[in-house]
Formats: C-alpha cells, structure tokens, sequence
C-alpha cells in the first residue's frame, strides 16, 4: 500500500486561500478600515516587516514563491510579534493578474526582480503591459506602484512600458521622501557601489 505524504501545514503567518482560482476580497486580507500594501517577491522579508513595524496601522502581505523564504519570514514575524503583517507562497504574476481584489491596494511593491537581462528572456520580467493593467486595476483610486531596480537597461525597459501605457502619474522619488527600509539585496549591491533607480507611480 503505498503511503501518502501528510500535507504541509502552513506557518502561523502564512496566508492560505481557501480558493487559488477566485479573486480575493479585501477583507480577506486587510482588516476594516486599514490601507492594504503588497510587497511583490518578499525576499528574506526584511521590507515586509520594517514597514509592518512602522506601519502598525496597516496591513501588509508579502508575495513569496520559494518555500524556504516563507518559512524565515513567517517565523521572522512571529518572533516580532507583528499582527499586521502575513505571507502568501504564490508566483508574483499570477498573484497580481488573478488574486488580488481590484481597487483594494494602497501600495504595491516591486522591489530588485529578476531583471532577465538576456534577450530572449525579456518576456519573463514582470513589467509587462498585462502586467501594468493589472496593478492598475488592483490599485485603489490614489493608489502607489513603487519600483526598483540596480538593473540599468530593465530600469529603461521599465520606463519604456510605463509610458506606453499611459495610465500612470510618475511622481518624483527623492530618498527621503517618505519611510522606505532597504532591502538586503540593496544593501549588498549598494556595497558594491551599485545605485538603485526607482518608479514611483501614482493611479
């Protein structure tokens, strides 16, 4: 008889859909009244929770495809005891184009994506004109996309699709302009002597 595996259960802060195949309800992930921000591809979580702890009225919910990540993040929060802050194991495009409630988000981030600086793999990276529509569309009236990169052609290429979009209001990003913890991939590119360029995009 052939066993099967016990299905994993997930962190304390993971958040789990009960349904991958439906659109969210904001009130599934931010409680009544608080503005909802999404950190696209959390990493090691060190953005999630900065800007959890600083913003403790709000909430907040990373995207994280790689399971090992999840796992340091959800316990990294737990051990903050930080209540307004959760992740989500998905793929970031999917999670944007299919799941995420429409005009429910405050701010999305996107912050040092794989750039897939061949040619051939351009169509991998995530700013897309599908992918724009659908920040668009889960954006809340007012609502902020906020991009980096340390990739200088994907920074252009970036630029490029924003403005043959043409949705967007691009507002100026000075870095003092409003509380924005690094992540640690910028803190070892920086070390490198490499400078981050950032979108700052308003619906």
């Amino acid at each position: 008889m052939e066993m099967q595996r016990p299905a994993r259960l997930p962190e304390a802060h993971e958040f789990t859909p009960d349904d991958y195949f439906r659109r969210l309800a904001k009130s599934e992930l931010a409680r009544a009244g608080r503005p909802l921000e999404i950190d696209l591809g959390c990493g090691d979580g060190r953005f999630l929770w900065e800007m959890a702890a600083h913003h403790p009225e709000r909430d907040f919910l990373g995207v994280e495809r790689l399971l090992g990540r999840v796992r340091k993040v959800c316990k990294k929060i737990g051990k903050l005891g930080l209540t307004n802050a959760r992740v989500l194991r998905l793929e970031s495009r999917y999670t944007v184009e299919w799941l995420l409630p429409r005009e429910s988000v405050s701010r999305l981030h996107l912050l040092c994506p794989d750039p897939w600086p061949k040619l051939k793999h351009h169509r991998r990276r995530l700013i897309q004109e599908e992918f724009l529509q659908a920040v668009w569309d889960l954006l809340e009236p007012g609502g902020e996309f906020l991009f980096k990169t340390d990739h200088p052609e994907y920074f252009k290429w970036a630029e490029n699709k924003v403005t043959a979009f043409g949705k967007f209001a691009r507002l100026d990003w000075p870095e003092d302009a409003f509380f924005y913890p690094k992540t640690d991939f910028q803190l070892l590119w920086e070390s490198q002597g490499k400078v981050l360029q950032g979108l700052r995009l308003r619906k």
